[in-house]
């Protein structure tokens, strides 16, 4: 490797690692607390993570003659016989739930930083392992288990991501339903218990993502001695 190209990949593991150890004592530790805040906050009437938003379910089916609806009316089309006609997107309307979104927003962003943290915690303990060979692996065993456990919780947190995408598929189908069958009941209790359990998830998944900084943060701590030299002083045991 060439000299000049030798010193920018070292100023670049260089980088990575004080970037990944400033994640591991600073930030995790900052993002359980800030966590922990907001769980402790939900049990607040006025937290949107609360229960009573369950009521800011909208279940009423709206027609394009009525004002609640924010759907812009459609020019009118002339048909071939001559019949001006409303497009048919006026067949009905049910109201997305913006409290909802906005809890989705918020699961999403953590999980997106909670990713983002991992991914570099990762890059680094990949970049300190020492070349493969015989003996003295217990270091290198223990680097494993902690990428391991890196990718576990950076698994979680896509799938955690992705319940908003799950959560405005199955409400569409509630609400198709609605649009069909305005006059049962069901329907309309569906729909509200289905936001209820979006409400209780979103503070589930808070919740988990806080576990996941925490497990993270007290397992990349207590081995951080093997991880920055994991062949050095192999006597000492995991953990």
């Amino acid at each position: 490797m060439e000299t000049e190209l030798a010193k920018k990949i070292e100023a670049f593991r260089v980088e990575v690692s004080q970037k990944a150890e400033h994640i591991v004592f600073s930030v995790f530790p900052s993002k359980i607390i800030e966590l922990q805040e907001l769980i402790t906050s939900t049990a607040s009437a006025n937290s949107p993570f609360h229960p009573s938003n369950i009521s800011t379910t909208d279940t009423s089916v709206y027609s394009p003659s009525q004002p609640n609806s924010d759907e812009p009316a459609t020019r009118k089309r002339r048909l071939e016989n001559g019949v001006d006609e409303q497009g048919v997107r006026f067949t009905g309307k049910v109201a997305s739930n913006k409290s909802i979104s906005a809890l989705h927003d918020t699961v999403k962003r953590e999980c997106e930083q909670l990713a983002a943290n991992v991914d570099a915690v990762k890059v680094w303990i990949t970049l300190t392992m020492p070349k493969i060979e015989d003996g003295d692996n217990f270091g290198v065993q223990v680097q494993e288990e902690c990428l391991s456990e890196l990718h576990r919780a950076q698994e979680s947190a896509y799938n955690i991501r992705d319940v908003a995408r799950q959560d405005y598929i199955t409400r569409a189908k509630l609400c198709s339903k609605l649009l069909k069958y305005p006059n049962v009941e069901d329907y309309i209790i569906a729909l509200k218990e289905h936001d209820g359990k979006q409400v209780f998830y979103a503070r589930q998944h808070i919740i988990d993502v806080r576990n996941l900084y925490a497990s993270l943060m007290d397992l990349l701590q207590k081995n951080i001695s093997k991880i920055r030299s994991p062949k050095a002083n192999n006597s000492g045991g995991m953990y």
